[in-house]
């Protein structure tokens, strides 16, 4: 049964427009778009699910000078008929944690105090804003729910001796403040395990995200293209791909990739060694979304033996599979189980095996490949759309707040699988 009332629900993160995410990206060494994609699938599953929701929001800006604007303003913002407040903070090293700390118990206590929030959702492992709830929205009678969707304190390979002190410094005071919470809604187990154990959960790894613009037209290509986005780094397994990629012979192959990172300047010289790779584009997701859809295969590379990829679910799996093309991915062990009947895994996680499984997905005949990628698409947008999702959401809230039976176990996102296609 639902809830007699859905919550009402203040997200405080880094939700701000399209508008504004392309002016950061454009001067940012960063580029934040899945956590954009996220955040906005976030509130589209709540209100979906009858949640009114609010923001409360700091511009999501790496510090400077890989940003170089050093004073962020408070202002108001409106996009898609859901309302939010811009967060005022300083872009310095040590001073921006302070000072988003500050503006979120200023113009946060504001809205909490009017009486219209039953939970506050915290978007990502931002320990200013964690403090935030664990000293201000718990004593105000608000429910402090975190969205865990990365682990905290990950270190950089540019980190100095002094950032690398600070961020374990910040990883010990995300995880008391974690201790504090009502309840996680974490992208895998790993998450919720590890840094809020014994917290209520919701396993949750992702929202299917509707292309607004409708199912891009299929093109008849006289090539096949394989395609990966995403950070363009070694981290996430690029160089594997590409270099699996050329042990592929045929003439009619082509690799694709759009981002941006570390291998940019890389990728360039192979694409001029290999007339068969394109150089690298860093794409708007309307003009990205078609170019996934016209390829033969798509591709997630990324390394498993890495310590952080227990807690991780790459978004761009949900993605991709949405777009009806077979899927190649590493097996991650934050991949679901019920994702594997609409994955070709690469096993082992190297070159060879990623060629392999490259090369066995595009040996398929057309109608298998055509069953394989619309039966993905179809457990995606069936199970992991916003008024799925939003539903999962907004049960669990309200058995946190008491508009419903309070939970007293982990609660995993489970669905029932689909009839595989074909």
């Amino acid at each position: 049964m639902p809830p007699e009332r859905s919550p009402r629900v203040t997200l405080l993160g880094f939700t701000v427009t399209d508008e504004l995410l392309a002016e950061i990206i454009a001067r940012d060494t960063i580029m934040p778009t899945q956590t954009h994609t996220f955040a906005w699938s976030l509130i589209r599953s709540l209100r979906a699910a009858g949640c009114p929701v609010h923001l409360l929001s700091a511009a999501p800006v790496s510090s400077w000078p890989g940003n170089r604007q050093v004073r962020f303003r408070a202002g108001r913002f409106r996009q898609d008929d859901v309302d939010g407040q811009l967060l005022a903070f300083v872009n310095l090293l040590g001073l921006k944690h302070v000072t988003r700390f500050l503006a979120a118990w200023r113009t946060g206590g504001r809205a909490l105090r009017d009486g219209g929030t039953d939970v506050l959702l915290i978007h990502g492992v931002h320990s200013p804003f964690l403090w935030f709830g664990a000293l201000w929205a718990r004593r105000a009678g608000v429910r402090v729910v975190p969205v865990l969707t990365d682990p905290p304190g990950v270190a950089l390979p540019t980190d100095g001796r002094v950032v690398r002190l600070l961020r374990g410094l910040d990883v010990a005071l995300v995880r008391a403040a974690l201790a504090r919470c009502s309840g996680v809604i974490a992208l895998t187990p790993a998450l919720a395990d590890d840094f809020a154990p014994g917290r209520p959960r919701l396993v949750m790894e992702g929202i299917y995200a509707p292309d607004p613009g409708g199912d891009a037209p299929a093109d008849t290509a006289a090539t096949r293209d394989i395609v990966y986005a995403g950070g363009l780094s070694r981290a996430y397994g690029v160089d594997r791909l590409v270099e699996a990629f050329r042990g592929l012979s045929s003439d009619d192959l082509r690799l694709f990739v759009y981002g941006r990172g570390e291998l940019a300047n890389w990728l360039r010289d192979q694409a001029a060694l290999d007339r068969r790779i394109a150089p690298p584009e860093l794409l708007p997701r309307a003009e990205l979304l078609p170019r996934l859809a016209r390829a033969s295969v798509l591709v997630n590379p990324r390394p498993v033996d890495q310590d952080f990829v227990r807690w991780s679910f790459p978004s761009k799996i949900i993605e991709y599979l949405a777009t009806g093309v077979p899927v190649v991915s590493t097996r991650l062990p934050g991949i679901p189980a019920d994702y594997t009947p609409w994955l070709s895994f690469a096993e082992p996680d190297t070159v060879d095996g990623l060629r392999t499984a490259i090369d066995r997905v595009l040996s398929l005949s057309e109608r298998e490949a055509h069953a394989l990628g619309a039966g993905g698409a179809r457990f995606v947008r069936e199970t992991r759309n916003p008024a799925a999702q939003g539903r999962r959401m907004r049960d669990f809230l309200a058995g946190l707040t008491g508009l419903g039976g309070r939970p007293t176990a982990p609660v995993s996102a489970g669905t029932v699988q689909p009839e595989r296609a074909g």
